[in-house]
């Protein structure tokens, strides 16, 4: 068979006339040669790797400093070029972010034109100015839209789940496979599989949620539109999982703290939606800075090589968290030099270094037989395989006109507002409010009515002011300028700048309210940040950002003066819509029981202002589901709906409910449920068959959902699981038979001796609207 290469050079030849010998022009060195197979390409470019070469290859630095930008050129910094003499690096960590982190900012940061420039500037110095001219991998940050000046901003993940739509977050996958290949990267940073099971938790945004089921299927959709590991398709990307392992349960929901599950439970919940993610073709793992049963995860043999490699088969590479290496001797104290922490991580089976400076310290560790050299050669050849496959050796250079062309297409940012309309969810919509008239006049009030970055979430680069459209924005799509008039009311936080009374005149003049408040993760210039890049709360400046990595929270309630500002709204008797943008379930106690229509956006994107505009004028009817359950009090977390028996009791102060349950959400039309049907199709697998009627007056979307519950088990199970879930169209009328297959799979659980098995048992089914709106059940048995 003959490879791309030799097939691109023989058309070549055949098309120009020129008799062409592959013999005479294949390189004589292995490890250059196109058509022999990759294995032997890298065992051939091992053996001639110095020791300083190798580690060199595992190491991954800080890349927004590797370049300098001469007009409209990009040329290697003196700080690249040192580098690579240096450390021999073989990959480059968010050469293209921007944020205040990397002090990166519109008008020194890269656009993608630039940003192409760069990275083949990059790779050209490697290549034609080391020793063996092996190509970089660049890695970028991308679990809600590449990281990067000019690209397309998707909600974030917790929106994203909302969805409950795999087929559009494939399409997102895509989006963002092609934007960071276009660029010259290779590696994207995401999606984020943890499962958020406490709201106070800084980065509940970046996850797809609770449950097990629905982040396995959103992130294995994601995987397969990055490419699903065929390094061979132009736009595929390393998809790297994070972060392993149970990160988001982390004590006092305080970001990096030790994690506790038991090891059963890591089977149930935690470890599925990564293995899912691994099957649909992931090839890059990233470890969690926290620790479980006293063992740092980013020194956890039993995760990294036991299961992962050894039990899952899994082929790829694993990276650390930044500087989470580091950590093992600094944060955790389990090592006592940083030489141990390297050891420690590379036995146990982290083959990059995040970072780039732990590694440097294996050198010694091999000349001290402190490590075997055959470990550090084994990860080696992991990278090297990847980089052979990805056909960085032949090509490595991409077009920065073709970049600056089709980076942030029409096409990306219409599915950006595609996606953040299917997201939006709806809670309550008393008397049918909603959806508004185009002749009403409206008081936008709101800390997030009119802030461009609040709408956007954490790990989103510095934006062009009219690529970002606010609820103000997408308002003004739908009315005259004399029909909408916005005042801001308070701020997120601060509660010096204020203009309350402005608001509630404005309210007044009015017709309805429209109440835009929440959270925001909107990294400023005034911000402090760890070398983690995570931020730093403090008291020297009060910005808007509760939200995003670092900013944990201990209470869930509207920061600032905005619950001042709602309750001032009330008092004016005009009808009242609040919007929440949020990156974590807030408590909408108040809101849930003053206000006449209430819907959470999470953070929408960089179209998400014109998306709730659709929502709220009737453009499209809300399908969203929460991916999480709301609570009433931080007392109750966790609170999330797959719990084990037995059954929550009340507490003495209020029910034990969430405010809101998991899968919850409604719509501007009714839906019926009919004619259960269960038919057998092997001992172990049923089909599973209901009729769903659109009985009210608008065209909209179900999103139907079937649980599970073993009644009887050798373990003790969760009440209820979810296993499936469609969401389907129904124009006003119509009815759609929906069909689910129950596999095997479905009925297993983690035995006591933490085998996955089918016992013999009878099962509920359960199908209905979200987890405590069951329309239909019936009982099957296993036998």
């Amino acid at each position: 068979m003959l490879s791309r290469i030799s097939k691109s050079l023989l058309l070549t030849a055949m098309m120009t006339g020129v008799s062409y010998s592959f013999a005479q022009q294949l390189p004589a060195v292995a490890y250059k040669n196109p058509t022999l197979p990759v294995e032997t390409r890298v065992a051939d470019l091992l053996s001639r790797m110095t020791l300083e070469e190798k580690v060199g290859q595992l190491l991954c630095p800080l890349g927004w400093e590797m370049y300098e930008i001469k007009g409209n050129d990009v040329l290697p910094s003196d700080k690249f070029k040192q580098l690579i003499k240096d450390r021999n690096a073989g990959m480059l960590w968010a050469t293209y972010r921007a944020d205040p982190w990397t002090k990166k900012t519109l008008a020194t940061g890269l656009n993608p034109a630039l940003a192409a420039k760069a990275g083949n500037a990059l790779q050209r110095y490697v290549m034609e100015n080391t020793r063996l001219g092996i190509p970089l991998f660049l890695a970028e940050e991308a679990p809600h839209g590449h990281m990067a000046i000019g690209t397309t901003v998707f909600p974030t993940g917790i929106g994203m789940a909302a969805t409950w739509s795999p087929q559009l977050i494939n399409e997102v996958g895509k989006a963002i496979g092609k934007e960071i290949r276009l660029q010259g990267g290779h590696i994207s940073y995401g999606p984020v599989l943890d499962l958020a099971r406490d709201p106070r938790w800084s980065r509940v945004e970046e996850t797809f949620g609770e449950d097990p089921v629905l982040t396995g299927e959103i992130g294995k959709a994601m995987v397969e539109g990055l490419g699903g590991g065929d390094l061979s398709r132009p736009y595929s990307t390393l998809a790297t999982l994070k972060h392993f392992l149970a990160y988001g349960i982390s004590e006092s929901g305080q970001n990096g703290n030790p994690s506790f599950a038991g090891i059963r439970e890591l089977h149930e919940n935690f470890l599925p939606p990564f293995r899912q993610a691994i099957n649909a073709g992931a090839l890059s793992v990233m470890t969690s800075y926290n620790s479980m049963d006293g063992i740092p995860c980013t020194a956890n043999h039993y995760l990294l090589t036991e299961l992962l490699r050894d039990e899952w088969k899994f082929k790829g590479v694993v990276v650390s968290d930044l500087y989470s290496i580091e950590g093992i001797h600094q944060s955790h104290f389990v090592a006592s030099t940083m030489k141990e922490a390297a050891v420690m991580a590379l036995s146990a089976g982290v083959d990059i270094d995040l970072g780039g400076d732990a590694y440097m310290n294996l050198m010694d560790a091999v000349n001290r037989k402190e490590i075997s050299k055959e470990i550090l050669d084994i990860a080696v050849s992991r990278v090297l395989r990847l980089k052979f496959e990805m056909g960085l050796f032949e090509n490595p250079y991409v077009d920065s006109g073709k970049a600056k062309k089709e980076v942030r297409s029409k096409e990306y940012v219409t599915l950006a507002r595609q996606v953040a309309q299917a997201s939006i969810t709806l809670l309550k919509n008393e008397h049918s409010l909603l959806p508004l008239n185009r002749h009403v006049k409206v008081a936008l009030i709101g800390p997030n009515a009119d802030n461009r970055y609040n709408m956007l979430g954490d790990y989103t680069a510095p934006q062009e002011e009219e690529n970002v459209k606010t609820v103000l924005d997408g308002i003004r799509t739908k009315l005259t300028s004399s029909q909408v008039e916005y005042v801001k009311g308070c701020s997120i936080r601060d509660t010096v700048a204020s203009d309350i009374e402005q608001a509630v005149a404005a309210a007044r003049r009015s017709e309805v309210i429209i109440a835009v408040v929440g959270g925001s993760s909107a990294r400023d210039f005034k911000t402090s940040y760890k070398e983690t890049g995570a931020a730093i709360a403090d008291e020297k400046t009060i910005s808007d950002m509760e939200c995003g990595e670092g900013f944990d929270r201990a209470t869930l309630s509207l920061l600032g003066k905005q619950q001042e500002l709602l309750k001032a709204l009330k008092a004016t008797g005009k009808p009242l819509i609040v919007v929440y943008i949020e990156g974590r379930p807030l408590d909408k106690n108040w809101a849930s029981e003053n206000a006449d229509a209430l819907l959470t956006a999470y953070y929408p994107g960089q179209e998400g202002g014109n998306a709730i505009a659709d929502v709220l004028f009737g453009e499209f009817n809300p399908a969203g589901r929460l991916p999480f359950s709301v609570p009433r009090s931080v007392g109750q977390i966790p609170v999330y709906y797959n719990k084990k028996a037995p059954q929550s009791h009340d507490y003495v102060e209020m029910s034990a409910a969430p405010l809101y349950p998991f899968g919850y959400g409604l719509s501007y039309t009714t839906f019926e449920y009919s004619d259960l049907h269960l038919s057998a199709l092997t001992p172990h697998s049923f089909e599973v068959s209901c009729k769903i009627r659109n009985t009210g007056k608008y065209d909209g979307e179900e999103v139907v959902q079937l649980y599970l519950r073993d009644e009887y088990a050798s373990v003790v199970q969760p009440l209820k699981q979810l296993k499936h879930f469609a969401r389907l169209f129904l124009e006003c009328g119509e009815e759609q038979e929906v069909k689910f297959v129950l596999s095997e799979e479905d009925f297993a659980l983690v035995d006591r001796n933490l085998k996955r098995v089918v016992e013999p048992g009878t099962f509920q089914i359960m199908i209905g609207a979200a987890s405590d709106d069951i329309r239909l059940q019936t009982k099957m048995e296993i036998k």
